[in-house]
């Protein structure tokens, strides 16, 4: 008996987290560095 479909299955796994959070993390990066830049423009006044 092997041990390779478990062990595979192990690295696959890992691998595949260890992708889903690190696109999750620079996609919530991405979106907070997007609203951080929207707070810190300065905001002009409309001549009344």
């Amino acid at each position: 008996m092997t041990h390779l479909p478990y062990i595979l299955a192990a690295y696959g796994l890992t691998l595949g987290v260890a992708t889903v959070l690190s696109v999750n993390a620079a996609v919530r990066l991405r979106r907070a560095r997007r609203r951080l830049s929207a707070i810190e423009q300065p905001r002009t006044r409309q001549p009344s």
